[in-house]
Order: structure tokens, then sequence, then C-alpha cells
């Protein structure tokens, strides 16, 4: 079982706004042909990265997954070839116990960098990113892990439980 679910009002407000009708509006992510691979991320407001630019774009959704899954986050090829964007952090790794996380509840929040010399501009409700479920493996020989994630972005380098 695998989805997208949109993160409470009152986390909305917290990291986006308090606009009910944006929150009310917005939608989930989805595949647009028959054969994509990756559910189209839409922007919730107007964006301009400039060149040399920084700009964390909060999604307003969370995904669930079952353990053996990952949700990879990637940019729109487009804006690579176009702009010559790409993600902070190159890749997306969203694991299923990012869900529901007692930080953020799993809000995804998205970061790109602008490294070309022209503006890149996210028009509010513009895909300008996909998410792609995948399942991942373990090693055979690994100890096992009992380690519970405890907050949200970068809380897996705190220990936890």
């Amino acid at each position: 079982m695998r989805g997208f679910e949109k993160i409470s009002f009152t986390q909305f407000c917290k990291d986006i706004n308090n606009d009910f009708a944006t929150y009310e509006n917005y939608q989930l992510p989805k595949r647009h042909t028959k054969n994509s691979a990756g559910y189209d991320i839409v922007a919730l407001d107007d964006y301009t990265l400039i060149p040399g630019g920084v700009l964390k774009i909060p999604t307003g959704i969370k995904a669930f997954m079952n353990n053996d899954e990952v949700l990879l986050i990637v940019i729109r090829s487009s804006f690579g070839f176009k702009y010559n964007a790409r993600l902070c952090n190159q890749v997306g790794v969203i694991d299923s116990d990012y869900y529901n996380n007692i930080d953020n509840e799993g809000h995804i929040f998205i970061s790109l960098q602008n490294e070309g010399n022209k503006d890149l501009v996210i028009k509010k409700g513009e895909h300008f990113a996909q998410g792609i479920f995948t399942k991942f493996l373990t090693a055979d020989n690994e100890k096992e892990v009992t380690t519970i994630r405890q907050g949200g972005i970068g809380s897996t380098n705190e220990g936890g439980k």
C-alpha cells in the first residue's frame, strides 16, 4: 500500500501559510501518462529561483508506503535541461518511517538550486518535481536494526530509539 496525503491544515499553517482556500484546492501528486514512473509534484505558489540561488519549497504532501519501499524525489528533466537546475541533495530519499513523524508529519520539502544563467520561474500548479516509489533491498548479513525514527529531516543522524 502506498500513496500521498495532504499534511494537516495545522501543519500547513506552520510550514506554509494559513490560507484555507490554497489548502483545500492543491492537488496530490499524480501520474500524467499511462507509463509514467513518476508522480508529478506541483508548486503551491509562484516561485522565482535566481541564478546561483537556492530555494526550499514546501509541497504540502506526505507519502505512505510499505516498509521495504522508498519514495525517490527527482527534479523534472526539463528544469535540468532548460535551466541547469537541480535538487540540492541530487535525489531526495523519503523513507517509509518519515510518514507522520513527530516533527512535521512527514511533510516533504524540495530544495532546488539554479546553476544556470537565467531565472527559473515556477508558477503555482506547475509540475516541478516527481516522486517515484520503488522497493529496496538490504544486505543478507546485516545486523538487525532496531532504531526507530524520532523526527523529521535529518533525524536519522541523531540516533533515534
